[in-house]
């Protein structure tokens, strides 16, 4: 990456010797002079910041490359110094050779003394925060579950100083699904992820009693057992033993209602807070770090700044004998062979083409196209193609193996490393997804200024420019686009990893002191409402 410098500041990052465009870093006039790989480009009209100009004469058909990959096709003549966007440049056809297995990269530099204080759980799982969760079955116990949850407030747990916090996971899902189909089943591992997620010392299920997606279901075909604060097992009478019990549920018909449910889970959860409390954090070494990775309102600058930083600090988390998780299938589209290269067999690069086969059959149904996935917002900053974003979302992922290939919501264990999960582009799903499956700590990438959080993992969000981190400072924990004036990536994907590790360790996020995450809990509805 070289960038182009003027008079008065930094004008625009030349990624790769291949590419025949260049990435405004600061929003540039008309008839301005900047210098390019060498030779001087005077800007035919004004560029803003994060968007695309031309380096080199481009002829209609040619392909535009920019990380020296193809992000799409020039519709017409661009001239250096043009402007290229959605007016001249759209995805195109092009031949991707995936190459399976064909590239998997050595193993990372070996970093052996890096440690979180953390939570110790049962099975060797490590907790970065300790909440208790009120978990909705249905949506008809939705806003039961709300009021339950919000009689724990901060006076309610003064008593109770290491919990975190008492969440309702609700959803508008769980009835009006084939029982036991696609639906269900992603359904049941999302609800279940969250009740097994290290950062829950405790839960409760509430259900209406009619729907489809029952407790009893959800209970006996994901394994779910009532675990103490302290990390042990609790035994039917409730004291810390060997022999697990049923977790703790209510069901509205049966309680007989609305308030008399509201009383009784009430009640259970204060004879279960003293137990949840039961716990100090300790060192625990980083490899039991699981990274989720997303980005949301992502700009032209997000795969020059924020995503290739946070990929540092993938492949320092993959060297610490950590895992980081990549997603949004329909965000790595255009660049899977990529990806493909990588995987450390081609079984596991199989997994990822079959997805990517079967987000197009399944947008094919609704008369979608995935080269529709930029959004208005995305293409306001700079973005064009579904190829350039994806190109660009994938360097959150760093440079290490691909070691698996995982559904939505399944369970990210036990392998470790670099891993991609199934989700759809949104974030909700997306990140609820990702912790479903066990990530606790996620770093969420912006150029437009996403504002997310979903509880219980906490989230850090990293600024991919400077304008917008320091508009939006109240919701940016980091900002990368130091790297705009010249600042490694390296440098600040060193930042990252150290604040993923001091938020592990129960440093807050802003989107934790906003209170975000109540709200954010979005699983994935795949098929028809019945």
């Amino acid at each position: 990456m070289s960038v182009a410098t003027g008079r008065r500041a930094t004008d625009a990052v030349y990624l790769h010797a291949d590419d025949n465009i260049c990435v405004a870093a600061r929003n540039l006039s008309a008839g301005e002079a900047i210098e390019v790989a060498g030779t001087t480009i005077r800007l035919a009209e004004a560029v803003r910041l994060g968007h695309k100009i031309a380096v080199k004469a481009i002829r209609k058909g040619d392909y535009v490359r920019k990380y020296g990959q193809i992000i799409g096709q020039a519709i017409e003549r661009i001239d250096p110094g043009q402007w290229v966007h959605s007016h001249n440049l759209v995805n195109g056809d092009f031949v991707r050779d995936y190459a399976s297995s064909t590239a998997v990269p050595p193993p990372p530099e070996r970093i052996t003394d890096r440690v979180f204080l953390g939570y110790k759980r049962p099975g060797g799982k490590a907790g970065t925060r300790n909440y208790i969760a009120v978990i909705s079955t249905v949506n008809c116990s939705a806003t039961v579950s709300r009021y339950i949850a919000q009689r724990f407030d901060q006076r309610a747990l003064r008593d109770f100083p290491n919990i975190d916090g008492v969440i309702a996971v609700k959803h508008g899902g769980g009835c009006g699904i084939q029982y036991q189909g696609l639906q269900h089943q992603v359904l049941n591992r999302t609800l279940a992820g969250m009740a097994k997620h290290s950062n829950i010392g405790g839960y409760l299920l509430v259900g209406l009693g009619c729907e489809q997606a029952t407790s009893g279901y959800l209970m006996q075909s994901q394994g779910l057992v009532q675990i103490e604060g302290n990390g042990k097992l609790a035994n039917s009478s409730g004291s810390a033993g060997a022999s697990p019990s049923r977790p703790l549920v209510l069901s509205m018909q049966d309680q007989g209602g609305t308030t008399k449910t509201i009383e009784e889970g009430v009640r259970l959860l204060s004879e279960l807070l003293p137990r949840v409390n039961d716990v100090k954090r300790e060192p625990i070494p980083a490899s039991e770090i699981l990274l989720g990775t997303n980005c949301g309102g992502s700009d032209g600058n997000s795969g020059v700044t924020c995503n290739p930083a946070l990929g540092v600090a993938s492949d320092m988390m993959v060297g610490c004998g950590g895992t980081t998780a990549l997603a949004e299938t329909t965000e790595v589209y255009g660049a899977e062979h990529l990806l493909t290269r990588r995987a450390v067999s081609v079984a596991v690069a199989d997994k990822l083409l079959a997805r990517i086969k079967w987000w197009l059959w399944h947008t094919g149904l609704y008369g979608v196209e995935i080269d529709n996935n930029p959004s208005i917002g995305n293409k306001e900053g700079g973005l064009t193609t579904i190829a350039e974003k994806s190109l660009g979302a994938i360097a959150k992922a760093g440079a290490t193996a691909m070691t698996e290939v995982y559904e939505y919501a399944e369970p990210i264990a036990p392998r470790k490393g670099f891993v991609f999960m199934d989700t759809p582009g949104f974030d909700p799903p997306s990140v609820t997804g990702l912790v479903a499956g066990g990530c606790n700590v996620m770093v969420f990438t912006t150029g437009r200024g996403s504002c997310f959080g979903l509880k219980p993992c906490p989230t850090i969000k990293v600024a991919s420019n400077t304008p917008m981190y320091e508009r939006l400072i109240d919701d940016m924990d980091l900002n990368a686009g130091e790297i705009l004036n010249g600042r490694s990536v390296e440098s600040v994907g060193q930042e990252i990893f150290e604040k993923i590790l001091s938020v592990a360790s129960g440093e807050k996020t802003k989107s934790e002191l906003h209170g975000y995450g109540d709200e954010e809990f979005v699983p994935w509805q795949i098929g028809p409402t019945l």
